[in-house]
C-alpha cells in the first residue's frame, strides 16, 4: 500500500497510524462476516502500513542527531583569512 499523501512529511506518520486503525476495525470486521479473502488483504495491508511507520521512524532517528562543528575562534578565523590572501603575519 503506497500512499502518497503518507510519506516522511509532518502528516505522514499521524496519517498512516489512522489508516492502521481504520484497517484494525475492517479486519474485525471481516472475521466477523467471514470474510476471508478480505481479512487477508487487509492484513496485508496492515503490515505493509506498520513497515512504513517504521521506516519513517528510523529516517526521523537518523536526521535528528547533530554533529557540533564547533564555534571558530578569532585567532583560527585571521590564520585561515591570512593563508587564504597569501599575508602572514608574526
Amino acid at each position: 500500500m503506497r500512499t502518497p499523501q503518507a510519506g516522511p512529511g509532518p502528516t505522514g506518520p499521524d496519517r498512516l497510524e489512522e489508516i492502521g486503525e481504520n484497517l484494525i476495525a475492517r479486519i474485525a470486521e471481516a472475521e466477523r462476516e467471514g470474510w476471508l479473502g478480505e481479512e487477508e488483504g487487509l492484513r496485508v495491508s496492515l503490515a505493509e502500513a506498520e513497515d512504513e511507520l517504521a521506516q519513517i521512524d528510523t529516517a526521523v532517528q537518523q536526521h535528528t542527531h547533530t554533529t557540533n562543528l564547533g564555534m571558530p575562534t578569532l585567532r583560527q578565523t585571521h590564520r585561515t583569512v591570512e593563508s587564504r590572501t597569501g599575508t602572514v603575519k608574526g
